[in-house]
């Protein structure tokens, strides 16, 4: 496989399981150097690094609390730190929890929390990243398909969370446009995930809901972001790319 990737250093966020993880072993087999960050799963997230290595590529793991500014700008900087300099930032950590407006047993701390780490934390790593990032330099965060459409109740503070960093990506693009730097959003659909199995409860309502009858794999998501983080996807910004099996078709 060609090496498209081959001289970039790139930074997943949350990338110690799930689409984190399988758009890190993407982008590495793609020939980029990986940093991924963690917050409290420091045996997947060293897991997922020797798996990298094992391969031939070049990975690290870093902690940092996604929900503390300080902590994803001080995340950033160890990257650059360590790698020389950063290309790709991939906005993947993330959080859901559900709770229905005026509901007295709502967990309203986490849904706080939600919006720190899906929104907060996003619009502090693309700060930190943008000083860095060179002409040519790609932003990509994982949104959702529920940031453009809400087919169940309770999930408000998730859904806006991200449609919120849609509104930002478009506004980024426009920001960094003159500086060469695409920043796009990539919005799954459901993916089988430890956090959304296929298996789950609600698995069947959600493969309904697709065009495919399927849930998607991590990798199939992974290859989105891969290709708007390579050189065919250069006059490509600002965009929206749903990856969820047809879900809001």
């Amino acid at each position: 496989m060609s090496k498209t990737l081959a001289g970039k250093v790139a930074l997943v966020t949350g990338g110690s399981r799930g689409i984190g993880a399988a758009t890190a072993a993407r982008l590495a087999r793609d020939g980029a150097a990986v940093a991924l960050s963690y917050s409290a799963s420091p045996d997947k997230a060293e897991a997922v690094v020797k798996d990298i290595r094992d391969a031939g590529g070049t990975a690290a793991a870093f902690k940092a609390d996604q929900s503390d500014p300080k902590a994803v700008a001080g995340l950033v900087e160890a990257v650059v730190q360590k790698f020389g300099r950063l290309d790709i930032l991939v906005n993947n950590a993330g959080v859901f929890v559900s709770g229905a407006l005026g509901d007295p047993n709502a967990d309203l701390a986490g849904l706080d929390r939600e919006q720190a780490v899906n929104v907060g934390g996003v619009v502090a790593a693309v700060r930190a990243a943008a000083k860095h990032l060179p002409a040519g330099g790609r932003i990509v965060t994982i949104g959702s398909v529920l940031g453009a459409r809400v087919p169940f109740p309770g999930i408000a503070g998730y859904a806006a969370s991200k449609a919120a960093v849609v509104g930002y990506t478009k506004g980024w693009a426009r920001d960094l446009g003159a500086k060469g730097i695409t920043v796009n959003v990539v919005q799954p659909g459901p993916i089988d995930t430890d956090m959304n199995p296929d298996s789950g409860d609600f698995a069947a309502v959600q493969k309904g809901g697709t065009a495919l009858g399927r849930y998607g794999k991590p990798e199939e998501l992974a290859a989105a972001v891969a290709f708007l983080a390579g050189p065919d996807a250069s006059y490509i910004t600002g965009a929206v790319l749903d990856v969820d099996g047809g879900f809001n078709a």
